[in-house]
């Protein structure tokens, strides 16, 4: 039986490369900083009232993850990847996922050309830098499954060829969790590959009554004008990476991963890649916060976003509340470090 990996083995795993990248000065961090910050301000002139879940998606754009916003329809789960994608000079491409969509629709594929009586490479909307998946689990599981290797490994094989994706690459994939009549839930493989699970939630009073007006000649996505690039996306997403993150720290993600696999009410634990997540999550949080190092808090914050979508608890839940619940247990149940 292998043993639970080690806080030294997963800052081993964190690793990407032989040689560390080049620090970046504080001034360059300032400035990375400050770009941030116009991007979260820009879309969250858009999503009126949801400074949180606006945050929490820009955190997984930075940290090199996709994010699944799961909620009832009209709250705003398509216009905030629209405003975000306004808010970036970069491609975007929107999949309306269907029962008949193949996985060549999305992927691409080798198209014969009788003019030049050759096969070229067609590649589809999968190739963009963000990626809206609308209503994902309206599709067949084999459709579904053609994200796999491009979300974690961002490269598509068709045709024993491999076709590397542009950088960034970022989904955003959308679902009614509420709704079950003609559509294919995703497997724990798949969900296992969104860094975040997010529930944008109704508005209160007061937002939406601004919603109303703001929108009462036309919508703020129209004025939506691009405020950063996707250069300044990669630069951000190798900022993050740099984000310091003690060995006491990586142990105490550990030891809430942990508990998760022990926990009594779980059938199936986060995997090792939760860990990862966990810990990149945290980074990008403190990052956001204008910090070169992560703290427990940065950890506690990104736990519930990052491991509620990779615990299957023994009894089912649609709503998602009872793996809410037990991520809040293992939380509190871990010991912080000082």
């Amino acid at each position: 039986m292998k043993k639970n990996p080690s806080a030294a083995g997963l800052a081993r795993e964190l690793d990407q490369g032989p040689a560390a990248p080049p620090r970046i000065s504080e001034k360059d961090f300032a400035g990375l900083f400050e770009n941030f910050n116009r991007l979260k301000q820009n879309v969250g002139g858009v999503i009126v009232g949801k400074d949180d879940v606006i945050k929490l998606v820009l955190v997984a754009l930075i940290s090199g993850g996709h994010v699944l916003l799961e909620d009832v329809p009209g709250v705003g789960k398509t216009t905030l990847a629209k405003s975000i994608a306004r808010s970036v000079s970069a491609t975007y491409a929107r999949i309306q996922f269907t029962p008949d969509l193949l996985p060549s629709d999305i992927t691409g594929s080798t198209v014969y050309s009788p003019k030049r009586e050759e096969f070229y490479w067609s590649p589809g909307p999968l190739f963009a830098n963000i990626v809206l998946a609308d209503e994902i689990n309206r599709t067949s599981p084999r459709t579904q499954s053609a994200l796999l290797e491009a979300m974690e490994e961002h490269q598509v094989t068709v045709d024993r060829r491999t076709h590397p994706l542009p950088e960034p690459f970022f989904v955003i994939a959308t679902q009614n969790a509420h709704e079950v009549h003609g559509t294919f839930p995703l497997p724990e493989g798949q969900m296992d590959r969104f860094l975040m699970s997010l529930s944008i939630g109704l508005p209160d009073r007061v937002s939406e009554q601004r919603m109303l007006r703001d929108q009462m000649d036309s919508h703020p996505l129209e004025r939506v004008e691009p405020v950063v690039a996707a250069g300044d996306i990669t630069a951000l997403q190798a900022a993050v990476r740099q984000v310091k993150v003690t060995d006491p720290l990586l142990g105490y993600i550990l030891d809430i991963v942990n508990r998760g696999r022990r926990h009594a009410e779980v059938s199936l634990g986060p995997s090792p890649r939760a860990s990862i997540a966990l810990t990149r999550a945290s980074q990008g949080l403190a990052f956001t916060d204008g910090r070169s190092y992560v703290i427990p808090d940065d950890v506690q914050a990104a736990a519930q976003p990052v491991l509620s979508h990779r615990i299957t608890p023994r009894v089912k839940s649609r709503t998602g509340e009872l793996a809410a619940r037990i991520v809040a247990e293992l939380v509190a149940s871990s010991r912080v470090p000082v």
